[in-house]
């Protein structure tokens, strides 16, 4: 069994008080363990919010592409770009072309 999996059970168990279950003091706090909470309103809470943590874990898994993949992929977006402007430029002249044709 995991760590995360042995807290769930933890939690799920009751308590040696009056038979309550863990499970309703983690609701209360809103899934936060009490250690959680404590650096959630302290000082450091403040200057280092759990957003901000968690964008950063997010950050940390992501896999960046290499230099020569970032150039490789650069030159397609202008070649791509560049094409499709030509392609819509053409219609562009074309449609207007014809529209001055059939019109006057």
């Amino acid at each position: 069994m995991n760590r995360r999996a042995a807290r769930r059970h933890a939690a799920a168990t009751p308590s040696a008080k009056g038979g309550r279950s863990n499970a309703r003091a983690v609701a209360r706090q809103g899934g936060k363990s009490p250690r959680r909470l404590a650096v959630d309103r302290g000082v450091r809470g403040l200057l280092y919010p759990e957003w901000a943590r968690n964008i950063i874990s997010e950050l940390r898994k992501v896999t960046w592409p290499t230099r020569e993949e970032t150039k490789n992929l650069t030159i397609v977006v202008i070649v791509v770009a560049i094409s499709v402007g030509i392609v819509l430029g053409l219609l562009d002249f074309f449609f207007s072309w014809l529209a001055d044709r059939t019109l006057f």
